[in-house]
């Protein structure tokens, strides 16, 4: 359903324009609240879910307070993801807009896949 690559993001609709530009940056990416619903990043890096089950429930708890974006990232080396110490990982620093790709936009809150 999604695509090939492994990897996504959910971000709110707000931050579209900002990831199209500067790619997955947590410094830039200040126009809503996160996908849980914190103001500020929890980490200093990109929150990544790995394949559908993941995105699903990401897309899932959206408490932004309305629709997100699915960005699916690539050329991300697996392994250097970190874990948040609740079973999700992200990526420190940083992903460039040329590794990230729109791919399912406007999802309405709670509505999931």
């Amino acid at each position: 359903m999604l695509d090939t690559s492994n990897l996504f993001h959910v971000s709110s609709v707000l931050n579209r324009q900002s990831i199209a530009r500067h790619g997955l940056d947590s410094t830039r990416m200040g126009a809503a609240p996160g996908i849980a619903g914190s103001r500020r990043p929890e980490v200093e890096g990109i929150f990544l879910c790995r394949g559908e089950e993941e995105t699903g429930f990401f897309l899932q708890i959206n408490n932004t307070g309305g629709p997100v974006d699915l960005w699916s990232v690539d050329g991300i080396d697996e392994g250097s993801l970190l874990d948040n110490g609740n079973g999700f990982v992200y990526l420190p620093g940083r992903i460039p807009a040329a590794q990230v790709r729109l791919v399912r936009s406007d999802v309405p809150p709670q509505l999931g896949f």
